[in-house]
């Protein structure tokens, strides 16, 4: 390898070099003063906010009068925490221009400026593709239930008869039948979850006596012999779901987390769950197209080994599985629960720690009741 000495570069020319990517970057960059005014914006942010950066220019990003306000909650946060933060599906609405989701991140400057940029947005589980197996693994479990489970109930009556009357070696065959019939039973079962096309019956949910049901049914079991950790937001809002779903939800992620933290061999497996809540985090509801506050932000984080790359596009697809013995199903009920939440769920993953994300909406605060004067 041949390594060329760079030449020598003046102050002025690294100014020069650093405003021209700022200016010819193909994604939408502005920055901001440490008060939230518009300093500048590149050709690519022009192209995109067209009239509406003139109103960018007029607001004031960093006031608390934008509680609402995904694009200026984004900013704050950046400032407030004098980190960079970074939206994953921001939704950017101006008044005359169509909303749209993307990628954004905001940076501190040392100057206290902030630098804002917008990227394409990534695709997460509940995107179109993921939507149509969803679909297609929901029709399945129709037809499953209906032409499979008769005849599996005839096979397994056929093989408890043979058992009554069978010696030693033919009784242990015909318990397998029965065994194996069983599974093919819960799988079916399973699939056909999918079929279940009624909304959440939704009603106020304290997330953290869910999770604590799920970890108590989780440390019960696989997760014996594993830390596990909470760091919980005590001033958290109720979740605005079911409760019942939002258990299968979880105890699906946990009992992911706790194989994986086993699967370190070690001994030192840990999964921890974390809850937070992120203001202006607002997401498209997948039914009604409404835009909706999703700000309460579940972790679910394991130090297990990591998703292999050549799975992590494709985890909550149907039927994908790290695991020997798995059904492939687990995360892909989940990623259409949450949705039918109209919420988000996504992961980040390298060998040492895997964190999913889920986010939800909270219970609606009814509007106040008007006085007659």
């Amino acid at each position: 390898m041949v390594t060329l000495p760079l030449p020598a570069l003046t102050p002025e020319t690294l100014r020069d070099l650093r405003a021209a990517a700022f200016e010819h970057s193909p994604w939408p960059a502005l920055m901001f003063t440490d008060e939230g005014g518009l300093i500048s914006a590149n050709e690519a942010a022009e192209a995109l906010f067209g009239h509406g950066l003139s109103l960018l220019a007029r607001r004031r990003f960093f006031q608390e009068a934008l509680p609402e306000d995904a694009l200026g909650a984004l900013v704050r946060r950046a400032r407030q925490t004098e980190t960079p933060i970074r939206e994953h599906r921001l939704v950017i609405d101006l008044p005359g221009q169509p909303p749209f989701e993307s990628e954004a991140a905001a940076l501190p400057l040392p100057s206290g400026a902030i630098l804002l940029t917008l990227g394409p947005r990534s695709q997460a589980p509940g995107g179109d593709r993921a939507t149509e197996q969803i679909r297609s693994v929901a029709g399945m479990g129709r037809t499953l239930a209906h032409e499979i489970k008769n005849p599996l109930a005839g096979i397994r009556g056929a093989a408890q008869l043979l058992k009554t009357n069978a010696d030693l070696e033919d009784s242990a065959f015909a318990q397998l039948i029965i065994d194996e019939t069983d599974r093919i039973r819960r799988l079916i079962d399973r699939v056909e979850a999918f079929s279940d096309q009624r909304q959440p019956e939704r009603q106020p949910v304290n997330i953290h006596v869910v999770l604590d049901r799920v970890r108590a049914l989780v440390a019960t079991g696989i997760g014996e012999g594993l830390v596990f950790n909470e760091i919980y937001d005590p001033s958290l809002p109720f979740a605005w779901g079911d409760e019942d779903q939002l258990i299968q939800i979880f105890l699906n992620l946990v009992k992911n987390a706790a194989e994986a933290a086993h699967a370190r061999g070690d001994g030192r497996g840990e999964v921890v769950l974390s809850t937070a809540y992120r203001h202006g985090a607002r997401l498209r509801g997948p039914h009604s197209g409404d835009r909706r506050g999703a700000p309460l932000e579940i972790r679910v984080q394991d130090n297990g080994p990591g998703v292999p790359p050549d799975l992590r596009d494709h985890l909550f697809e149907p039927f994908v599985t790290t695991k020997s013995q798995g059904t492939g199903l687990g995360l892909t009920l989940a990623a259409k629960l949450v949705a039918d939440h109209d919420g988000s769920i996504e992961f980040d993953s390298e060998p040492g720690r895997t964190v999913f994300r889920v986010r939800l909406p909270i219970e609606p605060v009814p509007p106040p009741e008007s006085t007659a004067s």
